[in-house]
């Protein structure tokens, strides 16, 4: 067993999850930060970020361990062609060489192979090495590019497995939400947490 199947989960974010989502970006270290944006990327970057992120044809997955969000794999459509894609991940130090980079990616992909992307890039710096392991992990082909690494994956077609695991795993995340939310709402002695 491992720590996100006996304290977390991993679900889709929504519109609600935004406060959540600005303060995990928030909470990255200056070089996991560097390493999700490409550049040194200060606060009032990070939410503004965080605050258009979800007006835009994104779609995020979370890791939630013990309520917090601690990891996102985010697909975003490129606009210049709905089949093309790119995602973009950050999981926080204290959290990271768990395998929830690997968990995200599994999402992303499933989730842009049910949106018909054909082409899926992941941008990096060429000293991240941990995401051009990841991107090679899952079959993407990388390519350098000046400072740069353009890892490309062509994900497979879709098919009604594909479409029912991906809502399978949505209405168990939606569920899960909703007992966080019942949780926080619910005084702490009735879950067995002291004050």
């Amino acid at each position: 067993m491992n720590e996100l199947s006996r304290s977390g989960s991993i679900r889709k974010l929504w519109v609600a999850d935004t406060a959540a989502f600005r303060d995990h970006l928030m909470r990255l270290d200056p070089q996991t930060r560097r390493n999700r944006f490409g550049m040194a990327a200060g606060d009032d970057f990070v939410r503004r970020y965080a605050e258009t992120s979800f007006a835009l044809d994104t779609l995020i997955h979370g890791i939630f361990i013990g309520g917090d969000l601690v990891g996102v794999g985010e697909l975003r459509s490129l606009g210049r062609s709905r089949s093309d894609a790119e995602a973009a991940f950050s999981v926080e130090t204290d959290w990271q060489g768990r395998g929830f980079g690997s968990k995200l990616m599994e999402r992303v992909l499933l989730a842009a192979r049910n949106r018909r992307i054909e082409k899926l890039y992941m941008n990096c710096l060429a000293s991240n090495g941990q995401m051009q392991r990841l991107a090679r992990r899952h079959g993407a082909e990388l390519e350098y590019e000046g400072g740069d690494v353009v890892g490309i994956v062509v994900p497979q077609t879709p098919s009604p497995a594909s479409w029912l695991r991906e809502a399978v795993r949505d209405g168990y995340g939606w569920a899960s939400a909703v007992v966080d939310m019942q949780k926080k709402a619910m005084p702490a002695k009735l879950f067995g947490r002291a004050h």
